[in-house]
């Protein structure tokens, strides 16, 4: 930290990753890299290599012959694994270069990047390769917002190895060593490297973080096969257990590989607890438990496997409230917001751990009721049950701030997050003429999520043989739904209003927002036939997904963040909520029209969506337009195409009830969708789903398949 006094939370706002294009982000757990598409970190950029929220890399430089290397291309098979094709500049008065480099690069808990140096000339050329290296260990806060810091390496040669500590208080450090001898001075490693005619030249570098001038147990191996890696063995026992999608459309197919591929390395494996899973939010500044995404991500991730969400929903109730902290917003019974580990965490934050969150409480609820029904194991839900139970009674005592029953938000100091759902931009919320409410605000789609967190409670209780409990959580529902519906409908405009101020003002802005309305079932049919005529219109449909904001609203800019973008997870939700309602003309339709847009988005992306892009519309520009500093790859983006595909199939399992709801009505240009070895409980079987027809095979005995 430079000595300024924190800047209160911007949460998901943007911050820039200064003005170059196409960064190269890799990711694995908590750790990530962000370089130029050299492979370069360069000083005075957010590039770096990150570790536990501290960049513990700020310069990481190939230099051949004093030169920068030329790039040819970038090859990233996996999240934590990239390619660095490059050649050494022609020398003068030449057209052609006969000097290939690749940088392969591996992240972990740490980075090795091998760097191979291939003379295709005719004659043995002589190259010198310097490598300069640098680490300020500054806060991941610091970095994203544009503030250096005070702190900086020092620097100590030990024998072949170069040693980096934070000289502040020397808490961080790295070891850089490397496979072939180096020179070693106080900034780089230097080679000097003699490549026959034909021949090829290579070293391995290890960078290793250091916490407490003590090496972290490492799993990068030196000399080891990328596929023999740890990150590879990781990748590689998830598609083991996970449920194989395929699809015959090859743009569809190759963006489950890619989701896949995502939501393998985003996942963090607590060792302290058997190596339980918990998916992080996304790269690069969100790679962290983040209570929101991760319950969402979990949630979309169903299909592929359960117990995602298990850890996920296990990690949160570890971390749920337990007393009123006003500077971290916890509150008894509240879901986390946000967890740091980072130097300057507490400053920033509060603590390790921030609570300012309005929606996750009652997602957490939601998703416990769907793991039990996609499998998980009862007794670990049984384990959880006061978790939930705690979180309930947190939206009865600290949710409804004045008791008129419906969930507001107030961040606690001028600290805190000035918006608290998942538009928490502070101009994320607004009304049609774009002017900002006064707090405490209530959410239409928090509404939605309480409505459906009581539903899931009560079929809990059912199935815990407590049928008393389970009636009087759906009377509650069946109100708060009656009384949503009174108090955000808007009769004049046909849309429900996206919030209501401090005064009970109905903010009457037409927004995505909705579409998590239609998801959790708080809509009347009669008022969702209407919400779906509007949501069809140009002003919301793009063509490549659904705008957060209409475009007719005063506060509409398809270049903003919440305010006409779009953001890819929104989008499918909205979609699950249009074919939740398929029996409405026109849903069927539209769900199918932003599905095919999104996924031609995906294509445009290379296959992988990111966290959202620009909402300008597709006779406008025939290729989405990218927000300069989205994420990517970032959590629900990746898993949003997984929610597509189980919408579209209708796919609603009940394994307490040994049934299985498969209500398929897939896109034509889909083609065959085949879910193989989908384990539900103990059973494992396969669907494969055509249109509207599905064939089930290995369904145990016993269980019912439901088709319409």
């Amino acid at each position: 930290m430079n000595g300024e006094a924190p800047a209160a939370l911007n949460s998901g706002e943007p911050s820039t990753l200064g003005g170059v294009g196409g960064a190269v982000t890799l990711v694995e757990g908590s750790t990530f890299c962000l370089s130029d598409r050299l492979g370069d970190v360069e000083p005075g950029t957010p590039y770096g290599l990150f570790y536990r929220d501290a960049r513990v890399l700020s310069r990481w430089e190939l230099r051949l012959d004093g030169q920068r290397p030329e790039p040819l291309s970038v090859l990233n098979p996996e999240a934590f694994h990239a390619r660095f094709i490059l050649r050494r500049p022609p020398r003068a008065g030449a057209a052609d270069s006969s000097v290939l480099i690749v940088r392969e690069r591996l992240v972990a808990d740490g980075l090795r990047e091998t760097i191979t140096v291939e003379n295709l000339g005719r004659e043995t050329t002589a190259v010198d390769l310097q490598l300069h290296v640098d680490a300020d260990f500054v806060d991941l806060f610091a970095v994203k917002e544009g503030r250096s810091g005070n702190a900086r390496a020092e620097m100590l040669v030990a024998d072949v190895e170069l040693l980096l500590n934070d000289r502040s208080d020397r808490a961080r450090g790295l070891a850089v060593s490397s496979s072939e001898m180096p020179v070693v001075l106080p900034g780089s490693l230097s080679w000097r490297a003699v490549v026959p005619a034909g021949g090829s030249w290579h070293t391995e570098i290890v960078a290793h973080p250091t916490l407490g001038n003590q090496p972290i147990h490492s799993q990068l191996r030196p000399g080891e096969h990328i596929d023999s890696s740890a990150p590879s063995r990781k990748i590689a026992a998830w598609r083991d257990t996970a449920t194989n999608i395929t699809a015959t459309d090859p743009k569809l197919a190759a963006v489950l590989q890619r989701t896949e591929s995502d939501l393998g390395a985003l996942q963090i494996h607590d060792d302290a607890r058997g190596g339980r899973p918990f998916v992080a939010a996304g790269a690069p500044w969100f790679m962290t438990l983040f209570g929101r995404d991760s319950l969402l991500t979990a949630w979309m991730a169903l299909p592929l496997d359960v117990n995602l969400a298990v850890g996920t929903l296990q990690q949160l109730a570890e971390m749920q409230g337990t007393r009123v902290d006003p500077m971290t917003e916890e509150e008894p019974g509240r879901i986390m917001h946000e967890m740091r580990r980072g130097p300057a965490s507490g400053a920033v934050l509060g603590g390790e751990t921030y609570y300012g969150t309005i929606d996750a409480t009652p997602l957490f609820v939601m998703l416990l009721a769907q793991a039990r029904r996609w499998g998980a194991d009862k007794e670990a839900v049984r384990a959880l049950l006061p978790a939930a139970d705690a979180a309930l009674n947190w939206i009865s005592d600290y949710g409804d701030r004045d008791g008129d029953g419906f969930v507001e938000y107030r961040r606690a100091t001028d600290r805190g997050l000035i918006n608290q759902g998942w538009k928490d931009s502070f101009d994320g919320i607004n009304d049609a003429a774009g002017h900002l409410p006064e707090p405490p605000i209530a959410l239409c789609e928090v509404q939605g999520y309480v409505y459906a967190a009581l539903q899931s409670r009560a079929d809990l209780a059912e199935e815990f043989g407590d049928p008393t409990t389970a009636g009087y959580l759906r009377d509650r529902a069946a109100e708060l739904r009656t009384k949503f519906t009174e108090a955000f409908w808007l009769p004049e405009r046909g849309w429900f209003a996206v919030a209501l101020d401090a005064n009970k003002r109905r903010l009457d802005a037409l927004t995505s927002n909705i579409g998590h309305c239609l998801w959790s079932g708080i809509i009347t049919d009669e008022h969702a036939a209407e919400v779906i005529t509007h949501l069809s219109t140009p002003d919301m449909d793009t063509g490549f997904g659904l705008r957060t904001l209409s475009s007719r609203m005063g506060a509409y800019n398809p270049m903003s963040y919440h305010n006409g973008s779009v953001w890819p997870h929104d989008t499918a939700i909205a979609v699950a909520g249009l074919l939740r309602y398929r029996h409405i003309p026109g849903a069927i339709e539209l769900a199918t029209r932003l599905s095919d847009g999104l996924l031609d988005a995906a294509g445009a992306f290379g296959g992988r969506l990111p966290e959202l892009f620009c909402g300008f519309p597709r006779s406008k520009f025939a290729a989405p337009v990218p927000y300069p500093t989205s994420c990517s790859p970032q959590a629900w983006a990746s898993a949003a195409p997984l929610l597509l595909v189980r919408s579209f199939l209708g796919l609603d399992p009940d394994v307490p009830h040994r049934r299985l709801t498969v209500l398929p009505h897939l896109p034509a240009r889909w083609g065959r969708v085949e879910l193989t070895d989908l384990r539900l409980g103990g059973a494992v079987l396969d669907l494969a789903a055509e249109g509207d027809r599905i064939t089930a095979s290995n369904l145990p005995d016993g269980w019912e398949l439901i088709t319409h």
